[in-house]
């Protein structure tokens, strides 16, 4: 099940055991691929606390923030497919839209192509957490901001790799 803060049980590190992944895999390699794993949440979650600043400037839950801003980025959409986006099961997204509804964030109304179901639409005050939330989250933290260019092409690089080879998995 997906917590408060959206995030589903476990890091999908494998915790360093040094185990031989598959071919020309090495137990140094597996270790190499927790440690960044590990400095790159740190440098995420904790050194630019994003979560934190999010929740405090918009008052609410990240995943509720996080679905706001789909639904600003994305939307309208049906609550089946932003629980979809977000990773989320739909009554558990079902509580997040409600808690955007009353705050007037978003409204939920019957999808005129399937009655049945209910699109949800960011309103204007919606819009413009959504915003905040896009100007927190993408500023890059400090430590990011002053590592020299090359590495950061170096970087983006990798990460843009890895990204796409997550379909994969």
């Amino acid at each position: 099940m997906t917590g408060e803060d959206g995030v589903s049980g476990g890091s999908g590190a494998s915790g360093g055991s040094g185990t031989t992944g598959g071919a020309g895999e090495t137990g140094a390699g597996e270790e190499a691929a927790v440690r960044v794993w590990r400095d790159m949440r740190a440098l995420v979650l904790e050194a630019a606390d994003i979560r934190g600043r999010v929740t405090r400037a918009l008052g609410m839950s990240f995943f509720r923030a996080k679905a706001l801003r789909h639904v600003a980025e994305e939307g309208p959409l049906t609550l089946g497919a932003l629980a979809a986006a977000l990773f989320a099961d739909a009554p558990y997204t079902t509580l997040a839209v409600e808690h955007l509804v009353r705050r007037g964030l978003v409204t939920r109304e019957p999808n005129p192509a399937d009655r049945r179901s209910k699109l949800v639409e960011v309103t204007e005050a919606g819009a413009r957490a959504a915003a905040e939330m896009a100007r927190i989250t993408d500023t890059p933290p400090p430590a990011l901001r002053e590592l020299a260019p090359g590495d950061l092409t170096a970087l983006e690089r990798i990460l843009a790799g890895a990204l796409r080879d997550r379909s994969a998995d």
